[in-house]
C-alpha cells in the first residue's frame, strides 16, 4: 500500500437489516452475517495497511428499536465474544471497547472485560469496537470527569484545551481516525466519534455492510491514497 494509507479507519457499519429483508429474512439474520464481515475486514486489515480499526456496533440510540431485535443483538454480541476470542488471540489482534457500560448486561461486561484483558499484550491490528456508544454521550461523560478532577484540585481550568480534554475520551489511547466509512448508502455520521472525525475523510458507499468484501474495503483504501488532506492549511 502507499504511503497515504490510512493509519486508523473507522466503519459505521450499517445495513445489516435492509439486508435481511431483502432476502424475506428477520432483521437479526442481518446483524449474524454483518459480525461475519467483521471477521473479514479484521482479518485484511494488516495487509492492508491499517493499524486501527473502530466498528461501531450498537448505539446509544438503537435502545430505541425494538425489545426483541435489542435482546438478540446482545446475545449476539455475547456469542461473538466466546467464539472469537481465541481467533483473535490468536490473530495477534487487540481488542478494545468503547461507549458506556453501565447499561449493559453484567455477563456481557465480564465478557468484554476479559477479551481486553485477553489480547492486552498483542501488538497487530487494533479492533475497538464501539457498543453502547454516543458521540455526544461521550463527550458528555468526558466533561463530567474533567469537571470531577477540576473540583478535586487536580486540574487547573486554565490547562484545559485541544491536548486536554481527549484525554478524558474514551478512545484516549487512539489515534484520530483517518477514514471514516459509512455503509448502505445513508449519507449521516450518526453520532459517531464526534470529535475524533473533526479532520477525518469520509466514504458513504452503497453497499450494505454484509456485502462489504475486503476488496471493496481495498478500493475505498485506494481513493483515500488520492486525497489533499490539508487540515485547514492552503497547499503549496
Amino acid at each position: 500500500m502507499s504511503d497515504q494509507t490510512p493509519r486508523h479507519v473507522a466503519i459505521i457499519m450499517d445495513g445489516n437489516g435492509r439486508w435481511a429483508q431483502l432476502r424475506g429474512r428477520a432483521r437479526l439474520f442481518g446483524h449474524h452475517e454483518g459480525a461475519r464481515r467483521v471477521k473479514d475486514i479484521v482479518r485484511a486489515c494488516p495487509e492492508l495497511g491499517v493499524d486501527y480499526l473502530t466498528i461501531f456496533a450498537f448505539s446509544t440510540e438503537n435502545w430505541k428499536r425494538t425489545q426483541s431485535e435489542v435482546a438478540g443483538l446482545m446475545k449476539l454480541f455475547k456469542r461473538y465474544i466466546r467464539r472469537e476470542a481465541a481467533s483473535l488471540f490468536e490473530e495477534n489482534v487487540r481488542v478494545r471497547f468503547i461507549g458506556d457500560r453501565v447499561r449493559l448486561e453484567p455477563a456481557l461486561v465480564d465478557l468484554m472485560d476479559g477479551l481486553e484483558l485477553m489480547t492486552a499484550g498483542n501488538d497487530g491490528t487494533n479492533l475497538t469496537i464501539a457498543l453502547n456508544y454516543g458521540g455526544r454521550d461521550e463527550v458528555s461523560r468526558a466533561g463530567r470527569r474533567l469537571a470531577h478532577d477540576v473540583a478535586a484540585g487536580k486540574l487547573d481550568p486554565r490547562e484545559i484545551g485541544d491536548e486536554t480534554f481527549p484525554r478524558y475520551l474514551d478512545t484516549y489511547v487512539l489515534p484520530d481516525p483517518d477514514l471514516v466509512i459509512r455503509t448502505s448508502g445513508e449519507a449521516r455520521i450518526s453520532n459517531f466519534l464526534l470529535w475524533q472525525s473533526a479532520y477525518s475523510e469520509y466514504e458513504f458507499v452503497d453497499t450494505l455492510w454484509p456485502d462489504f468484501t475486503p476488496d471493496e474495503f481495498a478500493r475505498v483504501l485506494s481513493r483515500f491514497g488520492a486525497r489533499e488532506r490539508r487540515f485547514g492549511a492552503v497547499p503549496v
